[in-house]
Parts: structure tokens; C-alpha cells; sequence
């Protein structure tokens, strides 16, 4: 707070503060009456350089005279250089560490023309806790070596993104595809359908919200204008969140059977490809496979340090805070099912549980937070421009999104902060696994079988538009990759 000086006015201020709760502070402050004063002084000068007043030249203006004549717009710029000031002055005299703006009624409170000034609030700080042993923690990492029988594997699997298929006048076996209308029934009511999906025979159906399993056996000896029936559960996770866990039946009308033929590793297919030949293409292939593996370890491990750092996290939370957060994942569910068409009697019948798995998550991602953030603090973590401008180089790339505009938009929205936050927590997490003992495991395959998928929910309503059931997406990096290797000479592109 400036004083007439141009320095800072440092206030003699009586504060007391009592816990209220968990992680609640009560705070009460007392501005003694020669800061008011000081302070008031200070307003004075500042509006006397700029005050017009008939008779008197800007700037030459009686102090007196100011005080009486702009005595509202003084009341404001004091109150304000006071609260302002002294919240400053707290913040850096006293440990409080709010997380949070203090709940300050600013528009009930007045200066007194007399007196000391005394107002008060609470304000929600950081949970304290003792910061458990993160160094030296063992961890089960998961290796896997790419061998050639996983190259081999997965070239077939690439090979399946550039398959052509012929019809096949008898029953489809394991690795054919079929062309099948959809209907998913709960109960006797039909849920929706998908027309002329074409489905290849693996063991598992993928939907965006359900699995299938054993669907190469469901549909074993099937021929065009046959019918197969069968159940499939709606992933918890779902987006239709009051379809969640619920079971549907599933009807599929087989249109016709398809072969599926892989093309030729010639000349011609690899130039399309743009490899040189079957070798390089399969050292693009490699280069993806390594890459997905070191991928998957590094959020097997991730996973294992924020269970480990949270197992003890006993402490309270900020209570405020977690209902903030709660609430806006409970509107964001709530706001899906209304789009969905769901009956305010049907979401109230479902708002408890949506409730309380919003508690949940978001209770343990709140201690994650806290605990990495007190991380950062031991080991002196910054995160610099530098820093930030890497992220976001990488969030445009991947978005197609002018960086500047991108970080204008971060900015914004005030989400610039979060993820430097984000930041931030994981350089916690990078110096919790550099100080880290491992203990190598198996990791799974690399290469899993293939699973048929269609880019489609179960849980729609039937006028929605069925899409193209395709093969698992994996192989679609590897295509990319092997292109970039032919033109760059260098390792392939991103996982």
C-alpha cells in the first residue's frame, strides 16, 4: 500500500485467529485508529492531484477542502486500500495459507469516523499433515522387451487398417467380419440401434460404454439373415450416467459375411506406405511398440506413487472446497442426463449415487493435489515460462490450435493456472520416481489380441446415426509412424 512517499504503509494491526472447523481459520482483524488516519492521508494526497475544483488549480487544492467535498469517494478508497492492505499484511505476518478468497462481506462493512476499525471472516487453508516418506519408495516396474514374434503380431494387426473383404456365401469363423443391424433393449424398452455395422469375429466387442465378450463365439457359424442374441453391461463409467451398470439385451441381424484378405507387402502397398521395404516398415512398427511400452510404464508407476503417497490420508479436507468441486462434477452429470432426455423424477432417482462416486473421486483428487503441491514445496519446484510454453507448444500441436491463441484462451478462462498446477505435480512425481528403488516385472503383452470395435454408445437414442465399426486404433500411429520414417529418417512419431 503506497504512503505518500511512494513506499509501503506498515499497519499496526491486532489479529486473532481460532480454528473453526476443518482447515476453517476464524479471523479478526483491528486496524488501530492512527493507520486509518495514515492511511486517509494517503487517499487524500492521491486524489488531490487529480481533483478539479472550481476556484483551484489540479493539484492545488486544500487537503480540507478534498476531505469534505469528495468525502464518499474517500470512505470507498479507504475501506478498500485498508482491507486490502491489511489482508497483504496477514497473509505475509501470519502462517494462514488460505486456499481460498475470505468469505468478506466487503459491501456490509464501514469505517468508523472514530476508533479503531475491526472486521472479521473465515477462510478455508490447506490441510496440515505430516508429509509421508516419499523418497526411496519401491516400486514394481513393469518390462517388457520387443521381440520379433510382437513385431510380427502386430504388422498383422497394422495390415488390417488397408484390408479389403469379399463376400462369403457360408458361416463366418474367428476373423471374419459381419454386416449386422443393431438393437439394445432394457427390458421390454428399446434403447437404441445401429444399422449396417460391420463387425469383425473377436472375442471382444468394444462399444465407447460396454464390452462384449465372447462375441467371436456369440456370432461362430452365423450366415447372412440369421439372428444372434445376447447381454452386455454398461461400463460404470459411462456417460450415460443412469444407464450405468445396467444390463441390455443386444439383437444382432446379420446382413452378410465378409473374408477378410490382408494386403501383399509389395512394392506398390509399401511406396503408399512411404518405406523403403518390409524391414523398415517393421522398424517403424518396433519403434511404436517400444514406445507404447514406456507409455504404459510410466502410468503403471504414476498410479503406484499417488497410491502410495495418499495410503496415510487421513487428514480432513476442506469441506468447502470439496463441495465446490463435488457440485460442478454433480451439474455436469446431471446437465448430461437432462440433454439425454431423462425426467427430472428419473434424475432425482439417481442423484444420490451420482453423488456420492462425485465425493469420491473427487476427494481422493484433492489429496493427490495437496500432497504433490506440499512435494513441490520441499524440493523447491518452480515452474517457469519455459516450462509453461512447452505445454502448451504440445497441447497446440496436438489440438491443431494457434499456440498464441491457445494461451490467450488459458489465460482467459483463468486456466492458465491450473495447469501450471498440473505442472508442477508432476515434477513431484518425477522426483518421488528418480530417488525410487524399482523392482522389474513382467509387464503384459504388448501385442493383445484383436479386439473388434465400433465408435458408438449402447445407450443412445435409436435416431442417432450408427457409425463404422473399425478395428482397435492402435494400428493407426504405427501408419503414421511409418510414413514419418521414411521422410525423416529418424525414430517415428509420438505414442
Amino acid at each position: 500500500m503506497p504512503s505518500p512517499e511512494g513506499g509501503s504503509l506498515k499497519m499496526s494491526l491486532d489479529v486473532e485467529i481460532t480454528e473453526s472447523g476443518p482447515c476453517l481459520r476464524h479471523v479478526i482483524v483491528k486496524v488501530p485508529r492512527a493507520d486509518i488516519d495514515a492511511v486517509h492521508d494517503v487517499a487524500v494526497g492521491e486524489l488531490a492531484d487529480s481533483a478539479e475544483v472550481p476556484g483551484f488549480r489540479k493539484g492545488h487544492v486544500p487537503a480540507g477542502l478534498i476531505a469534505k467535498r469528495f468525502r464518499r469517494e474517500l470512505a470507498d478508497e479507504v475501506k478498500q486500500k485498508l482491507l486490502v492492505g491489511s489482508l497483504e499484511q496477514l497473509a505475509e505476518d501470519h502462517d494462514l495459507e488460505p486456499i481460498n478468497e475470505p468469505n468478506l462481506d466487503v459491501d456490509m462493512i464501514d469505517i468508523p469516523e472514530e476508533g479503531d476499525f475491526e472486521y472479521e471472516f473465515d477462510v478455508e487453508v490447506r490441510p496440515e499433515f505430516d508429509l509421508p516418506d516419499y523418497k526411496g519408495l519401491t516400486i514394481d516396474r513393469p518390462v517388457r522387451e520387443v521381440t520379433d514374434e510382437d513385431v510380427d503380431a502386430y504388422l498383422q494387426q497394422f495390415l488390417l487398417q488397408y484390408a479389403h473383404f469379399h463376400d462369403h456365401d457360408g458361416p463366418a469363423e474367428t476373423g471374419d467380419t459381419v454386416v449386422a443391424d443393431l438393437a439394445f433393449t432394457h427390458g421390454d424398452e428399446a434403447v437404441r440401434t445401429i444399422e449396417e455395422a460391420m463387425l469383425e469375429l473377436r472375442s471382444v466387442l468394444r462399444f465407447q460404454d460396454a464390452e462384449l465378450e465372447g462375441f467371436d463365439e456369440l456370432m461362430a457359424g452365423v450366415a447372412a439373415g440369421e439372428e444372434r442374441t445376447g447381454e452386455i453391461t454398461v461400463a460404470a463409467e459411462a456417460d450415460n450416467v443412469a444407464m450405468r451398470g445396467e444390463t441390455l439385451g443386444v439383437t444382432f441381424s446379420v446382413t452378410a459375411v465378409k473374408k477378410t484378405h490382408l494386403p501383399e507387402l509389395d512394392a506398390e502397398f509399401l511406396d503408399r506406405l512411404g518405406v523403403e521395404d518390409e524391414d523398415a516398415l517393421k522398424d517403424a512398427l518396433r519403434g511404436t511398440l517400444e514406445r507404447q511400452a514406456e507409455f504404459g510404464q510410466r502410468q503403471n508407476t504414476r498410479g503406484q506413487v499417488l497410491e502410495r503417497i495418499t495410503e496415510s490420508a487421513d487428514w480432513d479436507l476442506p469441506e468447502e472446497l470439496v463441495t465446490k468441486q463435488t457440485e460442478n462434477a454433480l451439474r455436469r452429470e446431471i446437465l448430461e442426463m437432462q440433454q439425454a432426455g431423462f425426467t427430472p423424477q428419473e434424475i432425482q432417482a439417481r442423484e444420490n449415487e451420482i453423488r456420492q462416486h462425485a465425493i469420491s473421486t473427487t476427494r481422493q483428487a484433492i489429496k493427490e493435489h495437496f500432497v504433490l503441491d506440499r512435494i513441490a514445496e520441499e524440493e523447491e519446484l518452480e515452474v517457469d515460462g519455459s516450462d509453461l510454453d512447452a505445454e502448451i507448444q504440445l497441447m497446440a500441436m496436438q489440438s491443431g490450435e494457434n499456440p498464441r491463441r491457445l494461451r490467450a484462451r488459458l489465460i482467459k478462462s483463468g486456466m492458465i493456472e491450473n495447469l501450471e498446477a498440473q505442472v508442477r505435480e508432476r515434477k513431484s512425481i518425477e522426483v518421488i520416481l528418480e530417488h525410487a528403488e524399482f523392482n522389474d516385472v513382467e509387464g503384459e503383452p504388448l501385442v493383445r489380441d484383436p479386439v473388434a470395435t465400433i465408435d458408438q454408445s449402447v445407450c443412445l437414442s435409436s435416431s442417432d446415426t450408427a457409425a463404422e465399426a473399425v478395428d482397435e486404433p492402435a494400428a493407426d500411429t504405427a501408419a503414421e509412424d511409418a510414413g514419418e520414417e521414411s521422410a525423416t529418417g529418424d525414430e517415428t512419431g509420438d505414442e
